[in-house]
């Protein structure tokens, strides 16, 4: 199936600092693109995959699951810590809880986290009839383009599968086991007012992992797509700031143009 325009994965050969940025449920690349050609201008290697079944249409996502959604980030970080000697993994909601997995797994090869509005449950009564209600109700009303921004889209599904909507639930039951076992430097940062997911994700996030060198940011103007939003510049700097601070020698801007993938 064709890609969407805009949804293509992005990737960029820089330095010894490789990032790698993870794109929410539903979503694409294109809701993190900007923030991945920031900070390839500034030398950072950076890789913005495309998770299977996203970017084409809600049918191929609903014959995958979260096993295939982390598999790809996983491959991922194994290229990008072939290539640097830092690697950081970032993410914007889903994206901020693979992001958080890949810490907790990988440990000392992950130098740092950086999430947005990371999701940490599925909420509504709705979430309890999952088990049962993907048999009977293939879709329901999707999440995508939660921006205040006047102009800004998201580029994601319209209909949410509701077997996908099952595996992201049992995803994230099983990260928050796991969400004690990262230590490594952690940045949040998460919108006042977020229609998708609600203050108390990213606050059980901060309550459970093990991290010591924590910074939490409040975004005032931004909804859950924080990224593409008002805050976005702010989420570009303060995550380059982060980075650079763990890994010295990152910032500078960079000639050249970044590539697509």
């Amino acid at each position: 199936m064709p890609l969407l325009p805009g949804a293509e994965p992005y990737r960029h050969e820089g330095g010894e600092a490789g990032i790698l940025l993870c794109h929410g449920f539903t979503g694409s690349p294109q809701s993190l693109r900007p923030w991945a050609e920031h900070h390839a201008a500034r030398g950072l290697t950076v890789s913005l995959p495309l998770l299977p079944g996203h970017g084409t249409r809600w049918q191929d996502m609903q014959v995958t699951g979260w096993q295939d959604w982390y598999a790809e980030v996983d491959r991922e970080l194994r290229l990008l810590g072939e290539r640097c000697s830092h690697v950081f993994v970032a993410g914007l909601s889903m994206g901020g809880a693979l992001a958080l997995r890949l810490a907790a797994r990988h440990g000392e090869r992950v130098s740092g986290v950086v999430v947005v509005n990371p999701a940490n449950r599925v909420h509504g009564l709705s979430a309890y009839a999952l088990p049962v209600a993907r048999h009977l109700v293939r879709t329901t009303t999707g999440i995508a383009s939660d921006i205040a921004k006047a102009g800004a889209a998201e580029l994601g599904y319209d209909r949410v599968p509701l077997h996908a909507a099952h595996s992201l639930r049992q995803f994230l039951r099983r990260l928050d086991g796991e969400l004690p076992q990262v230590t490594q430097p952690l940045l949040v940062l998460r919108s006042a007012q977020d229609h998708v997911v609600p203050p108390a994700d990213p606050i059980r996030v901060l309550s459970r992992v093990s991290s010591m060198d924590v910074t939490e940011i409040v975004l005032e103007q931004s909804y859950h797509v924080a990224t593409l939003d008002h805050d976005a510049d702010r989420i570009f700097e303060e995550s380059l700031t982060f980075v650079a601070r763990l890994a010295p020698g990152v910032g500078k801007a960079k000639e050249g143009t970044a590539a697509g993938g």
